[in-house]
């Protein structure tokens, strides 16, 4: 039996209709008569979505208890065991629960293709293992049951369901995807349209990203090498020269002018490394491409054409820009059709666009001759044109005879070429009409004068010159191409050594200043801005110093100055700093960004707080307010002919709701002053128990239990409070310090917290005792705990772990719970209660002005 198929229904967020496609498809491959069944549904109180389940042979799910909690799960073995033709299964990343199967959905679903089961499934954007930063990002939510990429890009298909982001706000409001109480808190923070907007572009990007990815296999696999316009995109070829900003600019509106055009810059390098352009041109493209959104690449390849023809073919480019040469006619002319005419004859199928710059078609000129080669080589090769024409001659002359006019003219011949070589051009010229004289005053008749009388003696002198340029000429580009590799290698190891440094965690402008100073050999490096020293390398040359020796100064952007004290710089290695200094301009700009995001972060949370806050308000305080409202307004109306036992129930009524409202006014106050940092915390001496006796006083109508009383003496055994407390006081229990009035509000929403989530029946244990400098309060509950991943979440503002209750309050209390713990240099940690449940600890420092009162 061959593998299933697999097909996902990929959503940008809930409710946009991913398990109504999913039961839709089933219910119309079933009425083709194919074998459908319902391996899960997850309906979240849908009504819709639960009628178009009906009709659909739907598997039992298998009931799991964990932790004293009954969950559901689809039923694995069921669906392996009843093998049907297609089974239908909802959240592909749900996370099963403990002694499952597997411990992901996305894992049993392998099992049932393994079994030759074709499976349709749904899935959300945001539980793609590789987006959950991106989706962190844009809605603020961390993503916690997410599915490896792997497993979607192996499905044999994907969809994406797709819904205009303001129908799916208006599908939420009108509560077809969550309950009423939610829908408000939903649309002020994750159904946010901005959120909506960019999921949906998420969703969208990914699939296309998916399908180019498949094209590109699909036309690989079947040898295609002709050009797909599937998408425009554009690549600009960089020489290295100053045109190349004009260049991406174009590129960048030719990509622009087609939506999700994609901008590729690609620079050809010759394999010796020797085709170079100007390292500071090159780094401030570079920054450019990225700043137009596109990406830069760097080829190697000799024949500079065809690199660039197969890099476009490569990535399937429509559009190919390339610059005007900047040769001159003349230099056209004599060396051939440039890399422009060859390009346009191997593009095929790519538009090539040649554009127009400053530096097109430059003046007509010689080659520079010389230059490249130093003094000292220059001075040898004259020497050896005066030493060795001489002994030559010397040599020659003793040797001569009739027949040897042809030995002797080839030795001066080569007399020149190891001139040539050594010197250059002009010791090379010396010797080559220095020779010709010699021959003709030593070797041609009459002897021992110099007479000119044939063409031919003429041609010789002239070839010696020839040959005197050209092997000049071809010394002179070996040098320059010597040079040309050595600074490139110097460049690469610059550039490499700085990345190192970054990569292992080092500051770039530092890395770079350090850098700079052990390339160039200077005794000191600094980057200032005006007064300011960013950056410094070295010790200051005293001697330098004492002499007046001016700095040497490079302007790094318009932001700061590059200054250099020690030896004076080559024009290549002036090159290089060029280089340096544009790179450092780029570090400098991205620690500006830095700054200001890291000033921005507080801005952000700060927002997330203030929408977190009105949608709850939006709930909690609406509800006492309107209590409060319609009861004080029932009483002005109807006056007098309500009864007493009406009116003390109204004025009850408004009396408790106006007691929440306060109560939760109160603790907006006490999380903004927490934010703010100035919450007044007043400690002292602090007996616990003192303490813990009036919160259970103040939560005695909640508790049941009438007055808390006397703890027991006897520490020995728990005191029981009703059924509700136990208490286990320890005495003789050192002060702690502490604020009463916070420590007592900690206990209270402690307590109230555990019995909320406690069974019936079962006590919740208060214990005290003292640990090292500490003293402990504990409040133990047998409720059904909380993961330890989760942990953290619950003392996050405005959290409530998914509980639905709007009743219990803003979701503030263990927030301020530790807010004012830790204003009173103490610790809230929660920790799990042996046999199951949940143990919120409080540690205080010991008090040091006395014992317990």
């Amino acid at each position: 039996m061959g593998r299933g198929r697999l097909r996902v229904l990929l959503g940008a967020a809930p409710g946009v209709g991913k398990t109504y496609t999913m039961l839709e498809e089933g219910r119309r491959l079933a009425g083709e008569g194919r074998d459908v069944v319902v391996a899960i549904v997850e309906t979240h109180g849908r009504a819709a979505t639960a009628a178009l389940a009906e009709g659909l042979e739907t598997l039992p799910r298998r009931r799991v208890e964990h932790r004293g909690v009954d969950l559901d799960e689809m039923d694995l073995d069921a669906v392996l065991a009843r093998r049907p033709a297609i089974a239908l299964v909802d959240e592909l990343a749900h996370t099963n629960a403990p002694g499952s199967a597997h411990e992901k959905r996305w894992q049993d679903v392998e099992a049932m293709l393994a079994a030759g089961i074709d499976v349709i499934s749904t899935v959300n954007i945001q539980h793609i293992e590789s987006l959950g930063d991106v989706v962190q990002q844009i809605t603020g939510v961390p993503q916690r049951e997410t599915i490896p990429d792997r497993v979607l890009r192996s499905a044999d298909q994907v969809e994406v369901i797709d819904l205009d982001p303001q129908a799916l706000r208006d599908r939420l409001a009108g509560g077809r995807i969550y309950p009423a109480e939610r829908v408000d808190a939903a649309l002020a923070n994750y159904f946010r349209l901005g959120n909506l907007t960019a999921l949906r572009e998420l969703a969208l990007l990914w699939l296309a990203d998916e399908v180019d990815t498949a094209l590109k296999s699909y036309r690989e696999a079947h040898g295609i090498d002709s050009t797909w316009e599937a998408r425009e995109r554009v690549v600009v070829t960089l020489t290295g020269g100053p045109e190349g900003e004009t260049l991406l600019r174009r590129g960048a509106r030719i990509a622009a002018r087609s939506s999700g055009g994609e901008l590729l810059a690609v620079h050809v390098t010759t394999q010796d490394g020797l085709r170079q352009g100007d390292p500071e041109d090159l780094a401030r493209q570079r920054a450019l491409v990225e700043k137009l959104g596109g990406s830069y690449h760097q080829v190697v390849g000799d024949d500079v054409p065809r690199a660039l023809v197969d890099f476009a073919k490569g990535r399937n480019a429509t559009q190919l820009v390339i610059g005007v040469s900047r040769r001159s006619r003349l230099q056209a002319s004599l060396t051939g059709p440039g890399i422009g005419a060859t390009v346009i004859r191997e593009s095929g199928d790519i538009d090539v666009h040649i554009v127009n710059h400053a530096s097109a078609g430059g003046r007509a000129r010689l080659p520079r001759l010389g230059g490249a080669l130093s003094l000292r080589r220059r001075v040898v090769g004259f020497a050896l044109a005066l030493v060795g024409g001489p002994l030559l001659t010397w040599m020659l002359v003793a040797l001569r005879s009739d027949d040897s006019i042809t030995s002797d003219v080839l030795a001066f011949q080569l007399l020149v070429v190891i001139v040539a070589l050594v010197g250059g051009v002009w010791p090379a010229l010396f010797a080559a009409v220095l020779s010709g004289v010699t021959l003709d005053f030593f070797f041609v008749q009459p002897f021992y004068t110099v007479t000119i009388d044939k063409p031919l003696h003429f041609l010789a002198i002239l070839l010696y010159v020839v040959i005197a340029i050209l092997v000049s000429v071809i010394v002179d580009r070996a040098a320059r191409q010597t040079r040309a590799a050595l600074r490139a290698a110097s460049e690469a190891e610059l550039l490499a050594t700085v990345s190192g440094s970054v990569l292992r965690g080092a500051d770039a402008v530092v890395a770079l200043v350090g850098r700079t100073r052990e390339a160039f050999g200077l005794s000191r490096v600094r980057l200032v801005d005006g007064e300011s020293v960013l950056a410094e390398e070295g010790r200051a040359d005293a001697g330098a110093a004492a002499a007046g020796a001016p700095l040497t100064r490079v302007a790094v952007g318009a932001r700061a100055t590059l200054e250099l004290e020690g030896a004076d710089l080559a024009a290549d290695e002036q090159r290089l700093l060029a280089a340096i200094a544009a790179q450092l301009d780029a570090a400098l700009e991205h620690r500006d960004l830095a700054e200001v995001a890291s000033e921005v972060a507080p801005l952000a949370a700060n927002n997330k707080v203030r929408s977190a806050l009105l949608s709850a308000l939006s709930h909690d305080l609406r509800r006492p307010l309107a209590a409060a409202t319609a009861a004080i307004g029932g009483l002005r109306t109807a006056g007098d002919a309500l009864s007493a036992d009406d009116r003390r129930e109204l004025l009850a009524t408004a009396d408790e709701s106006l007691g929440v409202l306060a109560q939760l006014v109160t603790d907006l106050l006490d999380v903004s002053r927490l934010q703010a940092g100035v919450l007044a915390v007043a400690t002292q001496p602090v007996d616990p128990a003192d303490v813990i006796l009036p919160a259970l006083d103040e939560l005695s109508g909640e508790l049941g239990t009438g007055r808390a009383g006397e703890p027991p003496g006897d520490a020995t055994a728990p005191a029981i409070l009703g059924d509700r407390i136990a208490l286990d006081l320890a005495p003789d229990l050192p002060a702690a310090a502490a604020d009463p009035v916070l420590l007592q509000r900690v206990i209270v929403n402690l307590v109230a917290n555990a019995v909320r989530h406690s069974p019936a029946g079962t006590p919740i244990t208060i214990t005290t005792s003292s640990f090292g400098d500490r003293v402990e309060v504990r409040v133990i509950d047998r409720g059904p705990g909380i993961p330890p991943e989760r942990r953290d979440d619950v003392f996050v503002p405005f959290q409530r772990l998914g509980d639905t209750d709007n009743s219990v309050g803003l979701g503030l209390g263990l927030a301020l719970s530790r807010g004012f713990v830790e204003g009173m240099r103490g610790t809230l940690t929660p920790e799990d209660t042996p046999g199951g449940g949940l143990t919120m600890v409080v540690a205080l420092p010991i008090s040091t002005d006395g014992e317990a009162a």
